[in-house]
């Protein structure tokens, strides 16, 4: 299990669109040097390279009425 950064994903994800799958099975095994099976790092690259960023939080609500207790 490793962490990954938006500055790992865009890096990684930047070189999968450039240059294809096995750079950046190259580029991951170099900011990851723990993984050292070339097709677990493709299966990561590709994985990585697929993830799409998460929706916006929806903004918080601000109430024009005070809440009646009681």
């Amino acid at each position: 299990m490793f962490v990954v950064t938006e500055a790992d994903v865009a890096a990684i994800r930047a070189v999968f669109d450039q240059e294809g799958e096995l750079s950046a099975a190259i580029e991951l095994r170099r900011r990851f040097p723990g993984i050292t099976d070339n097709a677990n790092a493709r299966a990561c690259a590709r994985t990585i390279a697929g993830w799409t960023p998460l929706p916006d939080p929806p903004p918080p609500v601000t109430r024009l009425r005070p809440r009646k207790d009681g």
